[in-house]
């Protein structure tokens, strides 16, 4: 029996092509993530960056926590992009491309929330000191 099986025919299934909603979600999600990355995170970083600068640190910025989510977000959306390219269905492909997007918007926003919290309890910090600066300065 296993002389006969030798003999015959048999098949090898060629991988099934991906189809071309696959490429088109995958091609989208590349370049809205790029818009988001461009247009969106690096001005915004840098201008977060520029307003601590220019306060002389009155405006904290947490430089080692913003790079390290910005880090693990790239990760997490290379990793999703990836498997957005890899899928064979047109509907698998779109849901990992949108959870990518929303993890650029989720990595674009945390340093304006970051920034915006830290601010918030400088501020508490800071009236009691332009308060006793206003008094020495009035007498």
């Amino acid at each position: 029996m296993t002389a006969l099986r030798s003999f015959r025919r048999e098949r090898v299934r060629a991988p099934r092509p991906r189809p071309r909603g696959v490429w088109v979600a995958s091609g989208i999600g590349i370049v809205i993530l790029a818009a988001i990355t461009v247009g969106a995170f690096l001005p915004l970083v840098g201008f977060l960056a520029g307003v601590t600068a220019s306060t002389a640190g009155l405006v904290p910025f947490p430089f080692l926590r913003v790079t390290l989510v910005a880090l693990l977000g790239a990760v997490l959306v290379l990793a999703l992009v990836v498997l957005a390219l890899t899928r064979r269905h047109t509907a698998s492909s779109v849901v990992a491309v949108v959870f990518a997007v929303l993890v650029a918007l989720a990595v674009t926003a945390y340093p304006v929330v970051t920034v915006a919290i830290s601010s918030a309890d400088r501020a508490g910090d800071v009236w009691p000191i332009v308060t006793e600066l206003w008094q020495r300065f009035t007498g």
